[in-house]
């Protein structure tokens, strides 16, 4: 992926659709979905939000929840009151670099209230997320390879960055890994490291990470290889904590491994491919995430334009493709699991379309539910749960 090359579309959808900001029915158990976007193609402004019923599957669209250039990708508090937007752009005040964005949520009205937006500090922020405890967000600079890492003040907003990082280096490709380039950062699920996904070293990279003073620092096991020419992308952990998983961009693979949590050493087990037998095409991994029962593993695939769906072996972490689900659009470089995880959200970048899939929870199949969206230039997709 080139700097500022993907114009997606991410992430959720659905049934009905009332204009304008008028007040809604909210039934329990309710979410704002929050969708990022890309903004540049002129097809879209900002951040959208929409009522999602997990219940029924209904999706009502409520409107611009904020104006901002290129939110492509978001992240929302544990408490669930501000949401941060990497802003993917190529200046901010006057320097070349991105931003990233805080905002307040007003959960009756969904609309965001900008609170103040900081250097990114590198090219392309692409990742944004927020730790365990809602004090540091932390956001991975593609173009740059980069990442940094903010305090977050207790009216929600961020301080300058209290950590900086520049990764150095480059990888098999001469092309696409000529340098460093951060795709991803996220925590741990005990909230002790940093796993960074750099596409351009092939290493996912492991920080330790002091949440209350939003500092990151490089760990004694400092890194995990992929395959040479492979491209790490995303990462995403088991929820038994003991196995944790990449998507490679390049090498449209999926690679497993061990997880020790003790020491946040990274082992690799396996990789697997995410293409069907016989696909011969061009195609890009793009996005992961396992389901939360640990069963199953979906990743998706740009080119081939389908969901790959993975068993996972519970005792050996390993993984064994099942099937490919078309996206029924073109490059889903976002999906997302509903907060029950009854639905998958394919998001699909060419088609500015967004399609809602069922997901049986015994075989971990998806099917599509007859239901899509249309919205321009869709990135990420976040639920924020409602009173």
């Amino acid at each position: 992926m080139i700097l500022f090359r993907h114009v997606l579309a991410c992430s959720i959808l659905v049934v009905t659709a009332a204009s304008g900001w008028a007040a809604d029915k909210k039934a329990p158990g309710s979410y704002l979905a929050y969708i990022g976007t890309y903004t540049n193609k002129g097809k879209s402004e900002g951040i959208y939000s929409y009522r999602f019923q997990p219940g029924t599957g209904e999706l009502i669209k409520m409107g611009l929840a904020a104006s901002t250039p290129n939110p492509t990708f978001l992240a929302a508090s544990p408490d669930n009151r501000f949401l941060y937007a990497a802003n993917e752009t190529s200046e901010f005040q006057g320097q070349k670099t991105g931003s990233v964005s805080a905002f307040s949520i007003n959960a009756a009205t969904g609309q965001l209230t900008l609170l103040n937006s900081v250097s990114s500090r590198g090219q392309g922020p692409c990742y944004v997320a927020v730790d365990k405890t809602g004090k540091c967000v932390m956001v991975a600079n593609y173009g740059s390879g980069s990442i940094a890492a903010y305090p977050v003040k207790s009216d929600g907003s961020l301080g300058e960055s209290s950590s900086f990082i520049q990764h150095k280096g480059s990888g098999a490709d001469p092309q696409r890994q000529r340098g460093p380039h951060a795709h991803y950062i996220n925590v741990s699920p005990d909230n002790r490291f940093a796993i960074v996904c750099d596409l351009g070293l092939d290493e996912v990279l492991v920080y330790r990470l002091d949440a209350a003073q939003a500092t990151l620092t490089p760990n004694d096991f400092p890194f995990a290889k992929v395959d040479p020419g492979a491209g790490p992308r995303h990462f995403a952990f088991h929820p038994n904590g003991r196995f944790g998983y990449v998507i490679d961009e390049m090498g449209s693979t999926v690679t497993a491994f061990s997880w020790d949590s003790s020491k946040g050493e990274l082992r690799n087990l396996q990789v697997v491919s995410t293409l069907p037998k016989g696909f011969s095409g061009e195609n890009s991994g793009a996005e992961i995430a396992v389901h939360p029962n640990g069963k199953f593993l979906y990743g998706s695939n740009r080119g081939n334009n389908s969901i790959a769906v993975f068993t996972i072996d519970s005792h050996k972490g390993t993984l064994k493709l099942i099937d490919n689900t078309s996206t029924q659009g073109q490059t889903p470089r976002f999906f997302g699991l509903g907060p029950t995880a009854r639905y998958l959200f394919a998001a699909n970048q060419d088609t500015d379309n967004v399609v809602l899939f069922k997901v049986d929870p015994k075989t971990g199949r998806l099917a599509p539910s007859g239901t899509s969206i249309s919205l321009g230039s869709p990135v990420c997709i976040v639920f924020v749960p409602t009173p």
